[in-house]
């Protein structure tokens, strides 16, 4: 079995065979580039490290189960004060770092003052500042009130106010399930477990993490060089002795962006064009949207490994039942263009409307395969309803360029619901960091937004995203201004090795967190 020889071999990203240290069968290699990344500033949370997926060097404050409910991790408990500004929490008081040091709220403390300061990827606006009241109580306090507060507590992994440097990310200390030993970069991360752990004691002592992807991690799991290796879909159906495909299920979305305005001659701040003459008109967007099987794009593109998606957070506390409605139904879509105005005048199968065709480019990024494979059965699909859609691989900086004119199919997927915000609310408009780069406004919709951001209460916050995706009369959904074409979730597959008990994974993010529960993991 791959975890019992006593020599191994890992593969650069080059594909070039270079040795490592000997590992045990209490030694786990994986090959999960894709998914944890390799950060380019290190293993620092300030700078984003953990930001998404289990930091496994650094603790966080809460973390979440199988089911993407909140739980404690180093807090014990948390308060909301009634005006919703004061967030007062209480930790543990047996938790020491890698070093040997006790973590107190000071520390704590410390950790989220230097993230708001730094204005990383690390959204802290909302934080005026973090105060330990005692070595086990921090208080928080906001500007404002923030229901999304619950996930920077979530997401922040906990650095150490006693050895914080700006080379922290190179040498990182925590007070995690694992200590950070070695980083070649490029190459791979090897972590060793920690024996002070307050969790749960990790089966595998030694964690290596190469940093390599889809066909060359599929290359060294049919080698027998890696215990467990993300794969594409595509790749799903092949057989590798000693291994067995799983897929997991995912909140990984994959959905297409309408510019909202037509093209008037308007620039972004960029000097990029702004509009689409045919995404504007409603009938485009909600034609498309109940036209497209998106059962047929799970079955094709994605290889079986997916679920139909209609919202983009169908799965999520804050998704509404009522955004979900029956798809590929192609003689709605066709009366829904009909009775717009958009007619096939002169027989060449595309339908026009005031002298516009109804079609449009359709851009990926050129790297990503399964995107371009969803985009070409969308375009098949949306023939049958007259509309014309040209798929179009490009850079990520001709995509940035093109988003507030052009569709874009985007993949999305936090398990964290201030994203409908940046999709959606008129005032987020940026496109230069891709924040509703439809430029889509609906004062209806800023309402039930606004009201659920700055909630106390998570309940009543779930309660208005739902609405702003569908209240009765209007939302973001197809229902009401159909602004996205959602199109389906895309399971996380690997090659794991047979022995590899992978207990219950957590829900899956865009870019994965396989290795989130990884404390749970046994060799059988």
């Amino acid at each position: 079995m791959i975890g019992t020889v006593s020599v191994l071999g890992c593969v650069d990203v080059s594909g070039k065979a270079k040795s490592i240290d000997t590992v045990a069968s209490d030694g786990l290699i994986a090959a999960v580039g894709t998914h944890l990344g390799e950060p380019q500033d290190g293993f620092n949370p300030i700078t984003g490290w953990g930001y998404d997926h289990e930091p496994l060097i650094q603790s966080t404050l809460f973390k979440r189960d199988s089911n993407a409910v909140v739980i404690n991790d180093l807090a014990t408990g948390y308060t909301i004060s009634e005006d919703g500004l004061t967030w007062t929490v209480d930790i543990r008081d047996d938790v020491k770092f890698h070093d040997g040091v006790p973590l107190t709220a000071r520390d704590v403390a410390f950790t989220f003052n230097t993230a708001a300061n730094a204005a990383t990827v690390v959204d802290m606006t909302m934080l005026e500042k973090a105060t330990a009241i005692d070595d086990n109580t921090i208080e928080f306090k906001l500007f404002e009130p923030r229901s999304i507060f619950i996930h920077r507590l979530v997401e922040m992994g906990i650095v150490p106010e006693h050895s914080y440097t700006g080379a922290y990310g190179q040498n990182p200390i925590g007070s995690g399930p694992y200590i950070f030993k070695q980083w070649d970069k490029g190459q791979q991360l090897i972590l060793e477990a920690n024996p002070e752990y307050y969790g749960q004691e990790p089966y595998f002592k030694k964690l290596t993490i190469l940093f390599i992807t889809g066909d060359t991690a599929f290359a060294a799991a049919k080698a027998g060089k890696v215990d467990i290796a993300e794969i594409p879909s595509s790749l799903a159906d092949k057989n590798v002795n000693g291994m067995r495909i799983v897929s997991l299920d995912s909140i990984s979305a994959r959905g297409i962006s309408f510019p909202f305005e037509p093209n008037t001659g308007k620039k972004t701040p960029h000097g990029h064009p702004l509009g689409n003459d045919v995404t504007s008109d409603i009938a485009i967007r909600k034609a498309l949207n109940i036209g497209i099987d998106r059962q047929v794009l799970v079955d094709g593109p994605l290889n079986g490994h997916g679920q139909p998606e209609f919202s983009g957070v169908d799965k999520l506390p804050w998704g509404s039942r009522e955004a979900i409605f029956e798809d590929g139904n192609i003689d709605e879509a066709r009366r829904i263009l009909s009775q717009a105005g958009w007619v096939d005048t002169d027989g060449d199968g595309i339908r026009e409307k005031n002298g516009v065709k109804a079609e449009f480019t359709l851009l990926y990024p050129a790297s990503a395969q399964e995107r371009q494979a969803l985009a070409l059965s969308i375009s098949e699909q949306a023939k049958k309803m007259g509309i014309s859609i040209k798929p179009e691989g490009g850079s990520w900086n001709k995509i940035n360029a093109l988003a507030p004119s052009t569709p874009v199919i985007w993949g999305w997927g936090k398990l964290d619901s201030s994203d409908l915000y940046f999709r959606y609310h008129s005032e987020s408009y940026d496109p230069a960091n891709w924040n509703n780069v439809i430029k889509y406004n609906n004062s209806k919709v800023d309402q039930y937004i606004e009201i659920a951001m700055t909630s106390s209460d998570q309940d009543m916050a779930n309660e208005n995203w739902q609405l702003a995706a569908w209240d009765g009369q209007t939302g973001f959904s197809q229902n009401g201004d159909a602004a996205w074409m959602w199109l389906a979730t895309v399971n996380c597959v690997y090659l794991v090795n047979e022995d590899l008990d992978i207990g219950t994974p957590l829900i899956q993010p865009f870019g994965s967190d396989i290795l989130g529960n990884v404390v749970e993991w046994e060799r059988i």
